[in-house]
């Protein structure tokens, strides 16, 4: 696919020129706190390649899903201050969308300086599935960058989703891919066209539905599959087995059933569970086998035994994807499986593997858990667009820049 890059627009040059930048500024929030800079940080270089070449970068992201109109709580305030801090320099906040805030603010910049719009989705224009709309609203932001502007997509996390700051913007201006979505689009690439063999594939999460595709696309590429998560115990239940009070997908247990049959000498599923009798932090922990679940007990995290017989599936693996916890890492009772097999990835890493972290709460995981990032060759910014790429869709933000 033949998509133009950064290089080349600053190869064109930029100097004077208005561009804007749809960023993923979407980060985990803890009141005004940032509790995961992950993607603030991915994405510095392409903004300060082009602040420093001169350009007048005008920059829309979105963060959490207000519903379409101004809500303090949602501002992009906290994440204004931290991109400054991560740049070095002052990063103005407009106190609008595309208002008069924001023309006035993008009328007034010099060569260099870099101007943040607020949460794009407090214009419910943003999401429409009107396509008129979404062009009206894409029409106003070019107008932010003029007539000699250019559009530059660096927000990987958003790229599946058909959205004005995405999609349309991009049918106006010229279009590039930033670093980081250039980055994001070879690694996909590398796991789907040229994969080192042996392949395996971690999948966790809850639900089974939201990875239904992608196990039913990698299920015939992989050689291991690996389930773990609370979806986990919906293939179990598929097997016959008891779950007691786990998270279940009773709609998908017939689904289940027709992929182990199908896939059964590559999906891998735990043998021990670590329950306990609430989801809370404080509830006492216990493991059992996976068919000695109580049932007045719930399932929060795989147990040992899983963690190793995982360990040694990916102990000669040469291509590794990860994409969803193990268990709920978020309390340190339930967190050993996925740091775990997330120790297991990286030990595969240093032996050569090449590993990809779907993004999400996988790459918050890495963080939390303390795991070096650069134990794994990629931890990607986008959870979702990752998967939608991996069950082989078109993402509608990558197409329309070929």
């Amino acid at each position: 696919m033949s998509i133009k890059s950064l290089e080349d627009l600053l190869a064109e040059g930029v100097t004077g020129r208005g561009v804007l930048v749809r960023s993923d500024l979407n980060v985990p929030l803890d009141g005004d706190t940032i509790t995961d800079p992950g993607r603030i940080i991915a994405s510095v270089p392409t903004l300060k390649a082009l602040s420093d070449a001169g350009a007048k970068v005008v920059v829309t992201a979105h963060l959490g899903r207000p519903k379409g109109e101004p809500d303090p709580k949602f501002s992009l305030k906290p994440v204004a201050a931290a991109l400054a801090d991560k740049l070095g320099r002052h990063v103005q906040l407009a106190g609008d969308v595309v208002g008069s805030d924001a023309l006035a603010r993008a009328e007034g910049l010099t060569d260099g300086d870099i101007l943040l719009l607020e949460n794009i989705r407090f214009d419910a224009r943003e999401t429409s599935k009107d396509d008129a709309e979404r062009l009206q609203l894409a029409k106003a932001l070019v107008e932010l960058v003029g007539d000699d502007g250019a559009f530059v997509s660096d927000g990987f996390g958003v790229v599946h989703r058909k959205q004005a700051s995405v999609y349309d913007v991009a049918t106006l201006l010229p279009h590039y891919a930033g670093t980081l979505v250039a980055t994001e689009v070879k690694v996909l690439a590398q796991l789907t066209d040229s994969t080192q063999r042996p392949y395996a594939v971690v999948l966790g999460g809850s639900k089974v539905s939201d990875k239904l595709a992608v196990i039913e696309n990698l299920a015939t590429k992989a050689d291991s599959l690996i389930i773990g998560g609370g979806m986990c115990f919906t293939f179990l239940a598929a097997q016959g087995l008891s779950v007691g009070s786990s998270l279940l997908e009773e709609s998908m247990i017939e689904t289940c059933r027709k992929l182990l049959d199908d896939y059964g000498d590559v999906l891998h599923l735990p043998v021990d569970i670590v329950v306990a009798e609430k989801f809370a932090a404080d509830s006492p922990a216990e493991t059992v086998a996976a068919d000695k679940i109580p049932d007045d007990k719930m399932g929060l995290d795989i147990g040992p035994e899983s963690v190793k017989r995982f360990a040694a599936l990916l102990s000669n693996a040469k291509t590794v994807f990860w994409n969803g916890p193990m268990g709920v890492f978020e309390f340190p009772a339930f967190a050993a499986g996925t740091k775990g097999v997330a120790e297991a990835i990286i030990g595969a890493t240093g032996k050569g593997a090449f590993s990809v972290v779907g993004g999400g709460d996988s790459a918050a995981a890495v963080r939390q858990l303390g795991l070096p990032d650069d134990g794994f060759s990629h931890i990607s910014t986008g959870g979702g667009a990752s998967l939608e790429y991996l069950e082989g869709k078109q993402l509608p933000g990558i197409e329309v820049l070929q």
